[in-house]
């Protein structure tokens, strides 16, 4: 009898995990779509603001993707060249072949070397000459749509956040260009940050102003990419790349709900 009573029990959470999984491998074979109009403006130009060489595949690979899939052609902003090993120069040449890997040419990646800006998890970056930068390449490459960290920097790396505040100033500053609007990858928990594809369903029911979900053959290009990165492949990298729901779907927020939802958080 206890035996049998403990099948019962382990086969309730088993058939959940099942049609889970069943449930996320027919999303990811259906192409999906950004959601929300309200998230994309028209004839998408959008400029993706990281901080160091491997963010782009690591954490904003199915966004760079789907907006690829949608007709844009993303733009890339690194805010530093990765240098916390003196890998600096490595890490550049890794990132070009890496944009290369996900469909994006030389020409619109841009890193920046700044001596105020280092690759260092305890160091914020200072708002303001963050803000100048980002606002530079808005203007002279005719942004509409900027994408980069929410206030979490997903690992809660300290660059991360920085970019953050730097675009959440220009817009609550009115400095942004009229029409550009700003999405924010939405940090989540541990637990649903190592399912892999499991989160697809979780993130297809939760509230987001864009969604990005990648194939299984957009996931291994995603994955190339990343593999590019050699000088940064230490052996929990690797379980990473395995593991992280990053490199399969990028949930979004525009800035001012996120701004408004971190308000009321405060309060």
């Amino acid at each position: 009898m206890a035996a049998a009573a403990l099948l019962a029990l382990l086969a309730v959470p088993l058939l959940l995990l099942l049609l889970l999984f069943g449930g996320a491998r027919r999303l990811r074979r259906a192409r999906s779509r950004p959601g929300g109009s309200r998230a994309l403006p028209r004839g998408v130009r959008a400029l993706v603001v990281t901080a160091h060489p491997d963010d782009e595949s690591m954490f904003f690979a199915p966004a760079l993707l789907g907006l690829r899939r949608a007709g844009a052609a993303p733009a890339v902003l690194c805010c530093s060249a990765g240098n916390y090993y003196n890998q600096g120069e490595i890490r550049k040449k890794e990132l070009e072949q890496s944009c290369c890997v996900l469909g994006i040419p030389a020409s619109d990646v841009t890193v920046i070397d700044h001596r105020d800006l280092p690759d260092n998890p305890a160091v914020e970056w200072d708002t303001h000459l963050l803000a100048t930068i980002v606002l530079e390449h808005v203007e002279s490459k005719n942004i509409n749509l900027v994408v980069t960290f929410d206030a979490g920097g997903v690992s809660g790396h300290a660059n991360h956040s920085s970019l953050y505040s730097a675009v959440r100033y220009l817009h609550s500053e009115g400095k942004l260009p009229e029409g550009c609007r700003v999405l924010v990858l939405e940090s989540v928990n541990l637990l649903r940050k190592y399912i892999s594809f499991l989160d697809v369903p979780i993130s297809c029911l939760l509230p987001r102003d864009a969604l990005f979900i990648l194939t299984e053959e957009e996931t291994e290009q995603a994955k190339r990419a990343m593999w590019c990165h050699r000088s940064q492949l230490l052996w929990f990298r690797r379980l990473y790349v395995l593991f992280s729901r990053y490199m399969v779907v990028n949930s979004l927020h525009l800035l001012e709900q996120d701004v408004a939802h971190n308000s009321r958080r405060k309060e």
